[in-house]
């Protein structure tokens, strides 16, 4: 049964299978591999402190860099699989508000068609209230069908279709106190646990 974890060293060995799924170079959205910075993540050592940087991210009280804002990161796994990441970025700034939102996430390829995207989106954004979001903007690529289903079931409006320089995004906005979005929210829960 799929859970959403604290990035972990102990997953090392799954993690990097699950790297060589994506082609080379391929951005894995919510996976926070801007952070890698000089690391060899092919070794225990520069994975820890890869694994070390994602979790100080959420910490308010630590500064994240310039470009950067702060965000929580989760894995998505099974047990000891890893299956992919999901982040929650604690606010915006003019990039995320432009065209990458409040929330990042990818699933591996082997992963991908059983609902875990929706299942891991509506999970996080219970979380979201307790940073004192009450919106939280998702984008995905105009083209990505799955993506914008996953957005629209966890009850994502789309706001509009933009070109960005990361793209041409189309941006949903996730209004957290909406009755119909907690049914939503149930309903992705269900689907993904049986």
């Amino acid at each position: 049964m799929a859970e959403l974890i604290a990035p972990t060293g102990r997953l090392h060995s799954s993690w990097l299978t699950a790297r060589d799924e994506w082609q080379p170079g391929a951005h894995q959205d919510g996976a926070g591999l801007r952070l890698v910075g000089d690391d060899d993540l092919d070794s225990p050592e520069g994975f820890a402190s890869w694994v070390e940087r994602l979790r100080q991210q959420s910490d308010r009280s630590l500064p994240v860099g310039e470009g950067r804002v702060h965000a929580t990161h989760w894995w998505i796994v099974d047990g000891e699989t890893y299956l992919g990441a999901i982040d929650l970025r604690h606010y915006l700034n003019a990039l995320l508000l432009e065209g990458g939102g409040h929330i990042g996430y990818s699933v591996r390829p082997s992963a991908r068609r059983r609902g875990l995207a929706t299942w891991a989106l509506g999970a996080v954004l219970l979380k979201a209230p307790a940073l004192g979001l009450d919106r939280v903007l998702l984008t995905c690529d105009d083209g990505n069908v799955g993506s914008a289903r996953t957005i629209e079931s966890n009850g994502g409006v789309l706001e509009d279709v933009r070109s960005t320089e990361i793209g041409v995004k189309r941006r949903y906005w996730v209004t957290l106190d909406d009755a119909g979005h907690s049914h939503s929210l149930m309903a992705a829960s269900r689907a993904v646990a049986s």
